[in-house]
């Protein structure tokens, strides 16, 4: 082989490790996070733990994907390592759909529909399809098909370069003599441990020893024990992942370890074993891509039957590896844990843990707001404690959304997942800025307490009032946020409206008992803390609808917006401002 050879062989190796690439993030982008969060939500019966972890690793196509998630699961603590165990070895088992798919290069025949079954036949096809639909496509499923057309295109050339660039090999000398040296099982299986965990990629290195397969120099006993060395090589990545992790997340990464080696000690001590009695002969014949891939799976689906009893023994062997120290606890992880990094390799999966952490965010951000409330006319000490616990709570959300939102920022996302994204940055600081708002409230609460404060009954019954307005808004804004609904997200501004009409009113009716001398200058000052904070939460709220509104109608000017929302002509919004005036009127105030 000359230079020109080898430079072709690189070509083809790159344009193969990139359509495996393109693929696999097309494959995920598709499945929108659907596919990890099958597995988040696993059951703990271990046969569907083996098939979701399959099913998962064929649709992402990367082994080592799915068990630095599986890492990741267990580091977050939503995941036990009994559930991790069936998950890697399933993920054994879907590794090998790409070994098949790559083994269409090997197909050989005269007649048309053999031919058309090769990958130089039909991938041209597929590309220009592939093409068509990533240029002019407006729908991001129609895109993400595309890009995996294009990339599955892409891996195919590149296999088809590799292959026909190897090709002159097959009478090099020094080449020959290279392979047969790794006919022993030990130098072979290492070199595929190499290889593997160099490029931390099974499915991968899988592809390339099959594009060697063309030279026709690449006999049975030289691939089998590179193939066993392929499959520990994939433990790399995981193991990599782990540094830094819990225990537990450490451990998951070990079964993994574990489970390949003693699979493939078992499988070469058996083999090769009856290999010396029997003399199997097929190991001088050249082995080929569908060869390769019939080798690949009988032995990742012979290891899951022979080792899937003894996965409870695997997590004790990893336990003994990684052993707990003696009076020493690991922690237990929190909510903020399953945002992690390991899940950022999966954009649109870490997407979705974030909406669900925003979810619990504002949640937390409206359970503190109507404790807060509750406080002004029945104050208990531990509820005061729980408001500020939960207020804490909720900088800690805002704190670790924002960091990692910065981070997943940088990846790839899908049109959906980037206003899913705009929407989330921007509505986690009102949300943060309502539980503030809370604890003020609260602290309102206490001075009323602590100081035996008592308002007039006729100001108790528009605080209610009040109060009552607020918390419906803050539930409308949190109920919009939560289901992404912009009907209700229209809905908070004329309430926003109303609000604004009764923080006036309340405070006029306020001077006018003070100049009468029904109230005091020191109830006045916390009736006006109390307005003010009721206020500034139906500002974050009208901030949040608007948000909502703005990014998935794909932008606008807020202030222009809000001005035609409540232009006089805006019929709509005079209706629903009237009708939310009668509901929330203050007592003794005639209706409109």
């Amino acid at each position: 082989m000359d230079i020109f050879g080898i430079l072709t062989m690189i070509g083809g190796l790159a344009l193969f490790l990139y359509g495996m690439n393109a693929m696999g993030d097309g494959l995920a982008r598709l499945s929108g996070g659907k596919m990890e969060q099958v597995l988040e939500k696993l059951t703990s019966r271990r046969i569907m733990a083996v098939l979701l972890g399959a099913g998962v690793t064929a649709v992402i196509q990367s082994s080592s994907a799915t068990t630095v998630m599986v890492v990741g699961f267990v580091n977050s603590g939503i995941m036990k390592l009994n559930q991790a165990v069936g998950i890697i070895m399933g993920a054994n088992i879907g590794t090998t759909v790409t070994s098949w798919l790559l083994s269409l290069t090997g197909i050989e025949g005269n007649n048309i529909w053999i031919q058309l079954l090769k990958p130089s036949s039909f991938s041209p096809v597929l590309a220009a399809v592939g093409i068509i639909l990533t240029m002019t496509a407006k729908d991001n499923k129609k895109k993400d098909i595309g890009n995996i057309l294009v990339g599955f295109a892409i891996l195919m050339f590149g296999m088809e370069t590799m292959s026909g660039a190897v090709e002159p090999l097959a009478s090099n000398e020094k080449f020959t003599h290279l392979l047969l040296m790794f006919q022993n099982p030990i130098l072979g299986m290492i070199a595929g441990t190499i290889l593997t965990a160099v490029i931390q990629s099974s499915s991968a290195s899988v592809g390339i020893l099959q594009a060697l397969c063309a030279t026709g120099a690449v006999s049975f006993g030289t691939a089998i024990p590179i193939i066993m060395g392929q499959n520990i090589g994939t433990c790399v990545t995981a193991i990599m992942s782990s540094v830094g992790a819990s225990k537990n997340a450490k451990r998951a990464s070990m079964i993994h370890l574990f489970f390949n080696m003693i699979g493939t000690i078992l499988f070469m001590i058996v083999f090769y074993t009856l290999n010396a009695f029997l003399h199997f002969t097929f190991l001088g014949h050249a082995a080929n891509a569908a060869g390769i891939a019939i080798i690949h799976s009988l032995f990742n689906i012979g290891a899951v039957v022979v080792l899937f009893p003894f996965g409870d023994w695997l997590v004790k062997l990893a336990t003994l590896a990684i052993p707990d120290h003696a009076g020493h606890e690991e922690k237990k992880p929190d909510e903020f844990a399953i945002l992690d990094e390991r899940f950022l390799e999966q954009p649109a999966f870490a997407m979705e843990l974030c909406r669900n952490a925003a979810v619990r965010m504002a949640e937390e951000a409206r359970d503190s707001l109507y404790l807060a409330i509750g406080l002004l006319t029945d104050y208990h000490k531990s509820t005061a404690e729980r408001v500020s616990e939960m207020e804490n709570n909720v900088d800690r959300y805002e704190d670790a959304l924002g960091t990692y939102l910065v981070k997943l920022s940088g990846k790839e996302l899908s049109t959906s997942d980037s206003r899913s994204m705009s929407v989330l940055l921007h509505c986690i600081g009102d949300f943060e800025r309502i539980s503030d708002h809370a604890v003020n409230i609260m602290n309102s609460a206490n001075e009323i307490h602590r100081e035996k404060l008592e308002f007039s009954p006729k100001a108790i019954e528009e605080i209610e009032v009040f109060a009552s307005a607020v918390r419906d808004i803050v539930g409308e804004a949190v109920d919009a946020f939560m289901k992404n609904d912009l009907e209700k997200a229209r809905d908070i501004e004329p309430l926003e409206q109303v609000i604004d009409g009764l923080n006036m009113e309340v405070k006029q009716r306020h001077i006018k008992r003070l100049r009468k001398g029904k109230c005091t200058m020191e109830l006045g000052f916390v009736l006006q803390d109390i307005c003010a904070n009721f206020e500034r939460i139906s500002d974050h709220c009208s901030n949040i609808g608007v948000c909502l509104i703005q990014i998935n109608e794909d932008g606008f000017e807020t202030h222009e917006y809000l001005d035609i929302v409540k232009d006089e002509s805006n019929e709509w919004f005079r209706n629903e401002y009237i009708a939310l005036q009668g509901k929330y009127r203050l007592p003794g105030k005639k209706s409109n």
